[in-house]
């Protein structure tokens, strides 16, 4: 057989590209059934151990691809180190996704990980198409019978299947839809791949409602009502119904470009007159809306709640003097100001536009002679911003966290760590909450459409809402914001931050921001400073609307 063919092995039905290694026959066992079983101590054999050589990771990867490609699922799962749970999954590839051909081609081996391209021939009531997509597989040795084996995981079968998900053809459990933005124009998942998710999300809570009907599909199932399928092709469209979305397709655009330029980031943006959400963009796009469902510690950015709060309890307003040392002590644990820096005799304004973390953990001790100071920040971020109050966005949403706290936890959470936990659209309605003088609820689809009860929170007096507009224009304009925002159009604000996390030694950066009737923020993992990375994406998405 000549390197390189293509081996028929059950009838033509199933293939496997040997990938420029021939072999012949059918016989791809050896004698080999896999699985960690017991060595049979009779055969005088010990297990091999040590890391796998190149030529079992050649000769498993092979003999398991080609028994995956020719159907034999109970074959290929004797060659994983799984074979209970591997079998099941290799079973559902070819029965309950209808797959009647496979072609797959592994390529080089990188260490003891070999990748491979799979084009899966799926046929459903006499449609047929091709699924194609790239995935790869390790080589282990196994622990008691020293055998090489494919070490398995349900991405092995699809990059994007998880333990509790299976694949699946036929009728798609929820109608076709086309999302529109706020205009009227198509939002689709090629131009804008942040949105696929939350297309997804939005076609199996709407999909029916707008007069949509179901298609022919092979999907992954998550196995979850709380998670999206995922459709992986399309054999048959169904009608969609066309649904219209808060976004604006020019401000989405902006914050795709913003985002991809990190590995990792997300940002949300928001009317502050409305509460529409106008953009949703992640780093990498397609997969988990970090923008949404992210529960992260918000870094300097809380320092508007914090600030808010402040004045609500009468510690400081923003023109009144704070103490800004290079260090503050809190129950033993020193807190310090970014490379100790100090201010003299300055102000709570120029303590926000500076991020001065040692003059907003001081606010603690007034507090604490109330008996409030654990529990203070989380009634103002509720009762004034509206986090944590079970927003109904039309599509799962994280709504934020400050809970109560003590001790040193308490200090951190006044300056955005500790166990605070925000996404970008939370921080995002920070500052829209900000423009606008109170909460309005962040939402994607009109309430109509299933007439959820949105959010609601109490309006911000005058005085506070025009003070924390003054603190935070300062800051775009003569503080830690500054170059993030030239060139932004007024009437602007912003606040950076930075969030420590534990294990990593540079820290995420944030950025919040509004100018004119826009509301944004930035989360940029490992970013640093926030007005280094987050910044720029933020600014990016204000200048677009």
């Amino acid at each position: 057989m000549r390197s390189g063919a293509k081996v028929a092995i059950v009838g033509g039905v199933f293939a496997v590209v040997a990938g420029g290694v021939g072999y012949g026959g059918y016989n791809l066992w050896n004698g080999v059934t896999g699985g960690e079983k017991t060595v049979d101590s009779r055969s005088g054999d010990a297990p091999r151990s040590g890391p796998v050589t190149a030529e079992e990771i050649t000769a498993t990867s092979r003999d398991f691809l080609a028994a995956w490609a020719a159907g034999e699922s109970d074959r290929a799962a004797q060659l994983t180190n799984d074979p209970v749970t591997a079998g099941p999954a290799l079973l559902s590839f070819r029965e309950g996704a209808k797959v009647t051909k496979a072609v797959i081609a592994p390529g080089a081996a990188v260490g003891a990980t070999v990748p491979f391209t799979v084009r899966a021939t799926i046929s459903y009531e006499g449609v047929t198409k091709d699924l194609s997509y790239a995935s790869r597989l390790s080589v282990v040795r196994g622990q008691t019978t020293g055998r090489p084996l494919v070490q398995w995981k349900p991405t092995v079968l699809h990059p994007k299947l998880t333990s509790a998900g299976t694949l699946r053809t036929g009728g798609a459990k929820s109608a076709t839809v086309k999302a529109v933005d706020r205009n009227g124009d198509e939002l689709s998942v090629e131009k804008y791949p942040s949105l696929a998710p939350v297309i997804a999300e939005l076609r199996t809570r709407y999909g029916s409602k707008v007069g949509g009907s179901a298609g022919v599909e092979t999907w992954i199932d998550s196995g979850s009502e709380a998670v999206p399928d995922t459709t992986l092709l399309v054999l048959s469209k169904g009608k969609p119904g066309t649904l219209k979305t808060t976004i604006d397709a020019d401000v989405q655009a902006a914050a795709e470009k913003a985002v991809a330029a990190y590995g990792q980031a997300a940002v949300a943006a928001i009317e502050p007159s409305t509460g529409a959400v106008r953009a949703v963009a992640n780093s990498p796009a397609g997969g988990f809306n970090t923008a949404f469902d992210g529960k992260q510690a918000p870094g300097s950015t809380m320092k508007i709640v914090t600030a808010a709060m402040m004045m609500q309890q009468g510690v400081a307003t923003p023109g009144d003097r704070v103490e800004c040392p290079p260090t503050v002590q809190w129950d033993g644990y020193p807190f310090h100001n970014l490379e100790d820096f100090k201010i003299d005799n300055g102000t709570l304004t120029d303590a926000f536009r500076r991020s001065c973390n040692t003059a907003f953990i001081k606010a603690i001790t007034p507090l604490k002679a109330k008996g409030i100071h654990n529990t203070a920040l989380g009634d103002t971020a509720r009762r004034s911003f509206g986090i944590g109050l079970n927003w109904q966005v039309g599509i799962p949403a994280a709504d934020g966290s400050v809970p109560a706290s003590e001790s040193v936890e308490t200090a951190a959470s006044y300056i955005g760590q500790g166990k605070i936990t925000m996404s970008a659209l939370n921080v995002a309605s920070l500052s829209a909450t900000v423009k606008n003088g109170g909460f309005l609820q962040p939402y994607l689809v009109a309430r109509e459409l299933d007439d959820r009860e949105f959010a609601e929170a109490e309006p911000l007096s005058r005085e506070v809402a025009t003070g924390l507009r003054r603190m935070m224009n300062a800051a775009a304009t003569d503080g830690t914001a500054t170059k993030a925002m030239t060139g932004v159009p007024s009437p602007k604000g912003a606040k950076t931050g930075s969030a420590e996390v534990d294990g990593r030694s540079t820290s995420n950066s944030w950025f919040t921001g509004y100018s004119g009737d826009l509301a944004a923020a930035a989360v940029v993992q490992s970013g640093g400073h926030g007005g280094d990375t987050a910044g720029p994406v933020v600014a990016r998405v204000l200048k677009a609307g």
